[in-house]
Parts: C-alpha cells; structure tokens; sequence
C-alpha cells in the first residue's frame, strides 16, 4: 500500500505496456513488499554490529553510523513539522559532493519524499528546466550555491521554500532548526514500490531526462554489482568523484557504502588528479570511482606517490579505452574494476573484477541481469557481430512524463543506447553509442576505438571522435585531440597521428581530419559530449 499521498510522479508514470520486464528471480532480491531504502540500509546498521563504525568523514568530522541516523532523523522532523512535506513531495537539492549533501539526501528519502539531486554546477535555465519537470515545493541547497537556484525560482510558485543546508550559524538554516529538534524520527512506511529519486540524466545530448527509481529499485540495485562483483566490506574507506547528483555517484559514494557498512570521505573542495592521490594517501581510502579521463590524468602522480591502501579502481560513467587501463595498471600496480551502466538502470549492468578481467572487455552481465546483443528488430545476432546491446534485470527504465520512454523500453527489454559486440565466452565489449557509429565508405567504426588508439601516442593527452558528414564517403573519421604540453598541433603531427593510427588498427579506421583543441566539452561527470563536437563541424 503505497504511503506516497502526493501522486505527482506516480501519475506520470508510462503507460504500463511501456514499462520494462523486472526480474527478481535471485533469492537476495526478495525485498519485502513494505520497504524504505533509508530504514533498511541505515536505521538497520545498529544491529548489524555497525551503529559505531565510521559512515561519513570528511577532514573536520566523522559521524557513525548512529551519528549519520540521528542527524538524519532531526532533519526528517524539520521536513515534516516545519517545512510541510508530504510523502510523495519533490525535493530539489544542490550540493557537491559533501556531508551535508548526504544527510539532506537521506533525510528526505526517509521522511517518503521524492530527492531530486542536481549538480552543483548548473545555472538558473537548467535549474529551471529541472523545476518545471520536477514541480519540486521545497529545495534545500548548498549556502555557496544559492544565487543560480534564486533566479531560478522567479516564477516558479511551485517552489515554495529554498533552506541552506550547510550554513551553521545561520537562523533558518537546515543545520540550526535540524539542531533545535529531538531525534527518533520513524521512516516513512513507504511501499517497496513508491518513489524514492528522479535522476536527471547528465545530457551527453544536450537533453536531460528524469529518471524515476523506487525503493525496490536503489535496494534490488545494492544486491547485484555491490555483492557479487565490487565485494566492499565494513573496513573500506571510499573516495570519488562522481556527484551524488548522478547515479555512478550516489550509488559508489552513499549507497553501496552503506550497504557493506563501509565509510564514504568527501573532500573540501573538489578533486583535481593531484590532490584525489593524496587523499586516497592521507585517509587510507581503499576504493576509487571515477572516469577513464580522470584515471589517465591521475596515473602519473600515482607512479610519484604511490596508491597507499587502495585495492579497487571503478571505472564507469563512459568507455574506458584500454590505454587507459594499462596507462593506470602500469602506475599503480591495480587491475581496473570497469562497468557500465546507465542512469535509467540506476547503475553497473556489465562488469567483470579481479581475475575474471578480460583485456578490452568491459566483462559478463552483473549477476541478477541479462544482457544480449540484436539488431534493429530486437534478434539476437551472432557471438562477435556489433549490435544494439539490450539488458533486463531488477532495476529498468520509467521516464517521468517522457515520449522517448518507447524508444528505450522495447519488449520489456532497456535498450541503453550502446552498440556492442560479445565473444564466445559471454565477454561484452564496448564499440560506441549506437548513434555515434561511424560508417564511412560501409565500414562501421567506432568512435572509441580510434580514440584508444590516438591516446597509445605520447603526445595525445586526450582526444574525442566523431563521425563528419562527405560526400564522398558519406562520413569520415573526425578526431578532436588536446597535446601534453611541448608537442605543436601542427600539419606534421597530424600525419604523425594518422600514420599512428594505421599502424595500431586498422588503416581504414584512421582519422581523415584532425583537429587540435585546448580541451573537450564534458558534462560535470565527465561524459564526452560527442554532439557538441559534432557542431563543431
């Protein structure tokens, strides 16, 4: 019985025949009928042995497990005795990567209200465009961040009430009135089934679109890649850069943490390369997420400083070339944990660890899900043939009031948008974005390939393809590349690099034109957005 009195998302839902095929055929995704995701992986720490081990630090504090509960039930009781919300209600929130972004997080999940996270870095139009898609009637926000979500809010009544959440000394700010309250705050009896999140996808596209996720969902999502694949334990600190705004984050940096009763560390400010290796140092981290980018960046000052306790590098967020891979093995001694997985999905579908890696692949379905690879009418193709991958499992697709909802959920099956061939050994390897393929004179090239060949030459730092439309050979291999410092992006380069390429794949797949550029356009998780490159002509 659904505890969720605010219906918004519920009756925006997509029509039944549109929804995915859920699974949870596995003895551990049994999750009663009657879940919080907040009850079950926090309140329930005490009597797992954990209510005194550290959850969440950062460089002034470190609260435990009882600590992180308690400070969440007060804010639960400011939510609901102060600010009115109501089960089922949004809650925009807008933080990095902190603990006051984490409690805010939770309070609001455990109290039964929908979180809606969203990246620090947004400006007013997108926080816009979030309000009108969300209809959220209460935000809580970062006191440095408050000046973008103000314009923001200018016509938009919906959004009845903004609260700092960080700033301590301030009156009505969510840290004093959470201080003011008593503790002991029961969770909201939400259905397994109700609306925990909307998850705004980081636009590599230039769209976003909002994600809905249950209960069952974060919780049957805990219960595949975290047990059978990461395998975190109570003693693992956990360090990162991903936003809990997006999944890859929330999930690595909160959620699954959580789960194997494991601690998460935030930073003051956010991670260069630099300073995320001497935080993995200084705080005895033993588990890193970040993206391939971030890793190739980070490589050299793990060879100059070592990797102190760390064990586990994930790798997700987009595909990781496998110079990458050798470039971070080679400096820190550590076999990537790659994965991929997909907002819609909440997270890892595919992935393989330890000895069960296999060069360029990114590895087998996660336990609890099925993946295969078929071409346009939905049919299997042959082992070692590129396709459209397709996936079903416990967690899948609901958009929030979306028509592109048909184009991702087809037969019950998620289609993620990615095109992949598999071997004969069930091996999943990653080609490119289904619509980045590039065919060129009727060879299919993708994109990521000639990338990973580009960064095997010293003198590429970072390079992004596309493919260019021509008329001769309706596209050709386009590559946007940024050189390490003392190597000119000059004429003899790009032949330096074309010659590079023919010599490392093969020589079709070369890149008829090069452009040199000081950097690539990202999203703020560090996804390449090929479309941005695509205008660049």
């Amino acid at each position: 019985m659904s505890a969720q009195t605010d219906r918004f998302v519920h009756d925006r839902l997509p029509p039944k025949e549109q929804w995915p095929t859920l699974l949870y055929e596995r003895p551990e995704l049994q999750i009663p009928s009657s879940s919080n995701l907040v009850e079950s992986l926090l309140d329930s720490a005490p009597g797992k042995g954990w209510g005194d081990r550290p959850l969440l630090r950062s460089a002034r504090i470190t609260l435990t497990y009882t600590d992180v509960r308690d400070r969440v039930d007060r804010i639960c009781r400011v939510l609901v005795e102060d600010l009115g919300m109501q089960p089922g209600n949004r809650v925009l929130l807008r933080g990095g990567n902190s603990i006051g972004m984490a409690l805010a997080w939770l309070a609001v999940v455990k109290a039964g209200g929908i979180a809606v996270a969203t990246m620090p870095l947004l400006r007013a139009r997108e926080l816009g465009d979030i309000i009108d898609k969300a209809q959220p009637m209460l935000a809580l926000c970062d006191a440095r961040l408050l000046e973008e979500l103000a314009l923001a809010r200018r016509d938009r009544p919906v959004l009845r009430a903004v609260v700092a959440f960080n700033a301590a000394n301030e009156p009505g700010s969510l840290a004093v009135r959470a201080a003011q309250k008593e503790g002991g705050f029961s969770a909201c009896p939400t259905a397994a089934d109700d609306i925990a999140m909307l998850a705004f996808t980081s636009g590599t596209t230039g769209k976003p679109k909002a994600a809905v996720h249950t209960h069952r969902d974060v919780l049957a999502a805990c219960e595949t890649w975290p047990r059978h694949v990461l395998r975190a334990t109570p003693d693992d600190i956990v360090v990162g850069t991903p936003p809990l705004a997006f999944t890859f984050g929330l999930g690595g940096l909160l959620v699954f943490p959580m789960w194997a009763g494991a601690s998460v560390y935030f930073p003051e400010a956010p991670y260069t390369p630099e300073t995320l290796m001497r935080t993995i140092q200084d705080v005895g981290a033993t588990i890193c997420y970040t993206a391939p980018t971030f890793y190739r960046q980070a490589a050299q000052f793990a060879r100059e400083l070592g990797v102190g306790k760390l064990r586990i590098s994930v790798s997700a967020g987009e595909g990781l070339p496998d110079a990458t891979r050798q470039l971070w093995k080679q400096a820190s001694g550590i076999e990537m944990l790659d994965g991929i997985g997909a907002t819609e999905m909440f997270h890892i579908f595919i992935s393989s660890a330890g000895a069960d890696v296999r060069r360029g692949a990114i590895g087998k379905a996660v336990p609890g899900y099925t993946a295969k690879v078929v071409d346009d009418e939905g049919n299997e193709v042959p082992r070692g043939t590129v396709g459209k991958l397709a996936v079903i499992g416990p967690t899948g697709c609901k958009y929030l009031d979306e028509p592109r909802q048909a184009s991702y959920v087809k037969d019950g099956w998620n289609y993620p948008g990615d095109a992949f061939l598999q071997d004969q050994d069930g091996y999943y390897f990653y080609q490119a974005r289904a619509d980045d393929m590039i065919i060129t004179a009727g060879y299919n090239v993708g994109g990521p390939e000639v990338e990973d060949a580009l960064l095997k030459h010293p003198a590429v730092a970072e390079c992004g393809v596309v493919g260019k439309p021509d008329e001769e050979r309706g596209m050709i291999v386009k590559a946007y590349c940024v050189l390490k410092p003392g190597h000119e992006g000059d004429a003899a380069m790009i032949r330096t690099l074309q010659d590079h390429v023919k010599a490392t794949i093969a020589p079709f797949k070369y890149p008829r034109e090069i452009t040199f550029v000081p950097a690539l356009p990202r999203t703020e998780t560090g996804k390449l957005q090929r479309f941005r490159l695509r205008e660049l002509g």
